[in-house]
């Protein structure tokens, strides 16, 4: 269990603290949604949650299989809301780059499923759909 304290501290902003470690994260509403944009936004960290979790759960994967470490492995998301109300989030296409990462089909095959089956992938919604791109370079 891990505890996360979040205070409302007007302007439509907040302040999320992470119990474990006391590091703080703020928020604000987007701009298309009365906010200033300042900061991620509630739904900009459910799409950051998803791709540092696909990251993560490769990662793991890869230290189970004793493959290579994956550093320099990039992520892009692009976050796309509903146009119709209720206001949710539609869509989270996610490119993940692999460069230098020259693993055989069978590896390759393991990390993919292993950041398709991230526990944030699996705890969304299956209205949101989730495009995933792997690039190999």
């Amino acid at each position: 269990m891990v505890e996360i304290t979040s205070v409302y501290d007007g302007d439509l902003h907040c302040t999320a603290t992470h119990g474990p470690s006391g590091v703080c994260l703020a928020t604000d509403a987007p701009l298309d949604n009365q906010g200033r944009g300042a900061s991620f936004s509630p739904t900009d960290l459910v799409a950051t949650a998803l791709v540092t979790c696909m990251l993560t759960t490769m990662a793991l994967r890869a230290r189970r299989e004793s493959l290579a470490e994956l550093p320099g492995v990039r992520s892009r998301v692009e976050k796309h809301m509903t146009t119709e109300p209720p206001r949710r989030i539609a869509r989270l296409p996610v490119e993940l780059e692999l460069p230098g990462v020259t693993y055989g089909p069978e590896a390759r095959a393991a990390l993919e499923h292993a950041a398709h089956t991230c526990p944030v992938r699996l705890s969304l919604e299956p209205a949101i759909e989730v495009p995933v791109r792997f690039v190999w370079t």
